[in-house]
Parts: structure tokens; C-alpha cells; sequence
């Protein structure tokens, strides 16, 4: 009640302090967490308690089953060849516009109307959006 006071006092121009009062910032009182977020003591990584025969052995983490190990890595020759050109780099649609789309081979063909036509729908959703 005094704060509710002193805060129509200071809009009435009555007090100055009552300004005072209703911009200070105050805490909630107690004790900070332990472990919480930003805790110095603990932002060191921890050191890996496998062994590097296991970590070259075996897919650390993989593991999806309750009662379950993780897989142990097999041979190259054991995985399909498509799996080793996951990650090469596949050309962006403004580079396969500047090629003749004639000559492009089927993937990239694929690849070109794949994302030309998802270009062409933004852009028409965008249209649409504006009017």
C-alpha cells in the first residue's frame, strides 16, 4: 500500500522520492543454484573414459536399444557405394541454370527441376502473400 502511495505521489509531483522508489530494481532474496546455467566450475570438458580401441572399433552413441550394444564398424566393401557420395557437393540451382539443360545428366537434371520448381513456388507464395 505505502508503494501504491508513493507512486501516485510521484505522479502528482507531491514527492521526488516516491520516483526513487518505483524505479529501483530489487532482487528476490536466497541462494543461487548449484549447477545452474553459467556455473564456472564445471564448463571443462570431461575426459572420455573409452578406450581408443573402442572408439575405432565401434559407433560410440548409436545405440537406439535399451538393452542393446553399439554397432561395431564394418569394412568399406560392407556398405552400399551410394553411401560414400552422400556428401559431395551437388551444384546450386543457379549454377545449373547457366548449364545447357540438354547435356546435364539425369541426376542433375533431376536435381534441376527439383529446385526450380520450389523456387517457382516461393516466388508465387510470395506474390500471393503481398497481394
Amino acid at each position: 500500500m505505502n508503494i501504491i502511495r508513493s507512486f501516485g505521489d510521484s505522479i502528482s509531483g507531491r514527492s521526488k522520492d516516491g520516483v526513487r522508489v518505483v524505479c529501483q530494481r530489487t532482487f528476490a532474496a536466497g541462494k543461487a543454484k548449484k549447477g545452474g546455467k553459467g556455473s564456472g566450475a564445471n564448463d571443462a570438458p570431461k575426459a572420455s573414459t573409452l578406450s581408443k580401441e573402442i572408439k575405432s572399433s565401434t559407433v560410440v552413441g548409436a545405440n537406439i536399444l535399451k538393452n542393446g550394444s553399439d554397432p561395431k564398424i564394418l569394412p568399406e566393401s560392407d556398405y552400399p557405394e551410394r553411401l560414400w557420395r552422400l556428401l559431395d557437393k551437388r551444384p546450386a540451382l543457379s549454377e545449373l541454370r547457366r548449364k545447357n539443360v540438354e547435356t546435364l545428366p539425369f541426376e542433375d537434371l533431376k536435381r534441376f527441376v527439383k529446385l526450380d520448381t520450389r523456387a517457382r513456388i516461393k516466388e508465387h507464395n510470395s506474390f500471393k502473400a503481398k497481394n
